[in-house]
């Protein structure tokens, strides 16, 4: 996944458009932990599945690099 990042971030045009790639990134992860939250509720998957952890990591990854731009 990290070197997904850093192969975006070589394509891309400018540090700013960089910078804006991972927070679109952040967000649409942002709103699929939403998502899956509210099918964690309708009892559809379990809190500590797979799928939930996964997107608990990517949303805290891109978090921490659009922080530190």
């Amino acid at each position: 996944m990290l070197e997904q990042i850093i192969e975006k971030q070589n394509r891309s045009r400018s540090p700013k458009d960089f910078k804006n790639k991972i927070k679109i990134s952040e967000s649409e992860a942002s709103e699929t932990v939403y998502w899956l939250e509210i099918i964690e509720n309708l009892n559809w998957i379990n809190k500590n599945s797979e799928i939930m952890k996964e997107a608990g990591e990517l949303l805290a990854i891109f978090t921490s690099i659009s922080n530190k731009l």
